[in-house]
C-alpha cells in the first residue's frame, strides 16, 4: 500500500503513479519481498523482513541486502517527480547488525535538489527502532520520464 501525506494532491498522485509504474518493473524489490509502504515527493519508505537467504556466514543480515533495501528506497524517492533518475554515487555506513526475522525499514529523504542532481539520505532501522545503516545517495536525472504523461490540448491551443 502506498500512503500519502502533506503535499499537493497533484504532486502526491504523480509520485504514487510513478512508484506504481516502477514497482511493476522492479523484480529485485519484489523478489526480496520488499514492501513499498509510502511515497511522497522526495521521500519513500520501504520495509523488508530478513529471510534465511539474506543471512551471511556470521549469522547476520548480509550488508548487500541492507544496501539493496536502502538503494531501493533512494530510487523511489528520487524518481517521485516522474523524471528518470539514477544513482551517480552512493555510500553506506553499517552501524549495527540485523538478524534473521528482523523487519527492516528504509526511509529515504531528499536533502538537496538542484538542476539534474540531488542528494538523499536513507536510514535503515529495525522495527525495534535500532538504526542499522545510514546511506547517502547522489542522483542524476537522465532522459525521459518514469511514466509518459499526455497533455490534452484543444485544437484552439495547438501552436
Amino acid at each position: 500500500m502506498i500512503l500519502a501525506t502533506s503535499h499537493s494532491a497533484d504532486a502526491l498522485q504523480l509520485a504514487q503513479d510513478a512508484a506504481k509504474a516502477m514497482w511493476s518493473r522492479d523484480h529485485v524489490a519484489q523478489g526480496l519481498d520488499m514492501v513499498l509502504a509510502e511515497v511522497r515527493p522526495g521521500t519513500a519508505r520501504l520495509t523488508m523482513q530478513v529471510r534465511q537467504d539474506m543471512v551471511n556466514g556470521h549469522a547476520i543480515c548480509h550488508g548487500g541486502m541492507l544496501f539493496t533495501l536502502a538503494d531501493t528506497a533512494f530510487a523511489y524517492a528520487c524518481n517521485s517527480y516522474n523524471f528518470n533518475t539514477v544513482a551517480s554515487a552512493c555510500s553506506i555506513d553499517f552501524l549495527a547488525p540485523a538478524h534473521l526475522g528482523d523487519t527492516l525499514t528504509a526511509e529515504a529523504t531528499e536533502r538537496a535538489l538542484g538542476g539534474r542532481s540531488g542528494v538523499y539520505d536513507v536510514t535503515v532501522s529495525t522495527s525495534a527502532g535500532k538504526t542499522v545503516a545510514l546511506f547517502r545517495g547522489k542522483s542524476a536525472r537522465i532522459k525521459g520520464e518514469v511514466i509518459e504523461i499526455h497533455k490534452n490540448i484543444s485544437p484552439q491551443e495547438t501552436p
